[in-house]
Order: structure tokens, then C-alpha cells, then sequence
């Protein structure tokens, strides 16, 4: 009976040692942090940090609550607020990233399964310095390669999809799927392989800029959603 009982406990220990192994090699290369502000408007420190508004990005009314950066609208809105990184401060060799964000209100209607891609939030994270179509005439609106993770409600879950634009160098994820309102959702997103994959590519661009987006165009209702932090990871 002793040695049945030690023979499982030195089973635990093996494996938690294999286990801390596992994890031991991974390395935090960068985290972009929304906690720890007072609450209040986030537009100056945002614009402080980098970040650029694109589209009806301020009407999003992103602002500081509960430890997190939060955006918003109860109209129908398109806004982008995104951070374009420096050369020299590209993020190199990314494995995964970790989102610690969620859904406070899904705008009524969104559904990428019957074409109406619209988002409470997304993530999209660019890849290199050459700029694909987007599909608009004369080049308008080119951008580099791009994965973006959002949380959904009636979309499937850890499917990918393509939108109506960029469809040569951009994939949309479904991250999240149902109604998780109000949860804080940590997601984990693979990166290197799945760069490779989708665009058949031998090695993947460091990540060259950063942006989270809400768009509620043709829905009902508004939305809501918060972000706390990113993280980027190499192994």
C-alpha cells in the first residue's frame, strides 16, 4: 500500500515538473496594458501612447472603468483605434498572444454566418511592412497581412472567416462564441502557425502595429465591450 501511494505521488511530482518544463521557455516579449488608470475619458492617454483613431473611433467613446479600457456605442458605429509600432520596436518571433477582454452588450444582429460581420470587439494584429489590396479601387486602403480574434455570439466557434475587404491578406476568428456578457474572457492565440497556414507563407513578420476595433453598422441596440491587457509571447 506504501509503495502504491508513493508511486503515485512521485507520478504527480514528475508531471508537474514536466508541466513547469513546458511552460518554462516562455517568454513575454511585450504586453500592452489597459488596467490601473483612474476612471475617465482614455482619449488623451491613448492619443499619448500612439494610438491613432480611425473611422468614428471617438464616438466609441473609449474611456477607463473598472480597471479596464472600455468602448461603446448605442448608434450605429464603425470605429478603429490602432498603434503602429516603430521599426525598431516591431515584435519579433510572436508565438501566441494572450487578450484579457469581454462583452458587457452584443449588438443585436451581428452575425458573420449570414454575411452581417459586425463585432462588439476585435483584435487586429499586422504582420510585416508589404501592403496587400483591399479590394477598393487605386489602392486605396492597402494594409499589410492581419489576423484578428473577436468574440462573437451567433458565430461559430474557432472558425475562421473573411470579410468583404482584404480578403487576400486578412482572417477573421471567432474567439468566443454565445452570450457571455459581462465575463472576463482570457483567450489564447496562437500565432506563428496559423500565420503560416492561413497564407501559405514559410516564416511569419514580426507584428508591426496593433489595433482593436467595435463596429455596429446595420445592427440594432449597440454595443459594449472592455479590454484589460494583450500580451505577446515567444517560445
Amino acid at each position: 500500500m506504501k509503495h502504491y501511494i508513493y508511486s503515485i505521488i512521485l507520478f504527480l511530482v514528475l508531471s508537474l515538473i514536466q508541466i513547469t518544463a513546458l511552460f518554462a521557455d516562455d517568454k513575454i516579449i511585450h504586453t500592452i496594458d489597459f488596467t490601473g488608470q483612474k476612471n475617465g475619458s482614455a482619449i488623451s492617454w491613448l492619443e499619448e501612447k500612439g494610438f491613432e483613431f480611425e473611422l468614428d473611433a471617438i464616438e466609441l467613446n473609449p474611456r477607463f472603468e473598472n480597471n479596464a479600457l472600455v468602448i461603446s456605442t448605442k448608434d450605429k458605429v464603425a470605429g478603429l483605434i490602432g498603434l503602429r509600432f516603430e521599426q525598431k520596436n516591431f515584435i519579433h518571433n510572436v508565438k501566441r498572444v494572450s487578450i484579457v477582454w469581454g462583452v458587457t452588450r452584443y449588438p443585436k444582429g451581428a452575425n458573420w454566418e449570414k454575411g452581417n460581420n459586425r463585432v462588439p470587439i476585435a483584435v487586429m494584429l499586422s504582420f510585416g511592412t508589404k501592403k496587400l489590396s483591399s479590394g477598393l479601387p487605386l489602392g486605396i486602403k492597402a494594409a499589410p497581412y492581419f489576423l484578428s480574434p473577436f468574440i462573437g455570439e451567433k458565430e461559430e466557434l474557432d472558425k475562421m472567416y473573411a470579410g468583404r475587404l482584404w480578403t487576400e491578406g486578412g482572417r477573421y476568428f471567432c474567439v468566443m462564441s454565445g452570450d457571455q456578457s459581462g465575463k472576463t474572457i482570457t483567450t489564447d492565440f496562437e500565432i506563428d502557425e496559423r500565420f503560416k497556414t492561413t497564407f501559405n507563407q514559410e516564416s511569419t513578420p514580426p507584428i508591426t502595429a496593433f489595433a482593436f476595433q467595435q463596429n455596429t453598422s446595420n445592427t440594432e441596440g449597440g454595443s459594449e465591450a472592455f479590454i484589460k491587457t494583450i500580451t505577446f509571447i515567444s517560445k
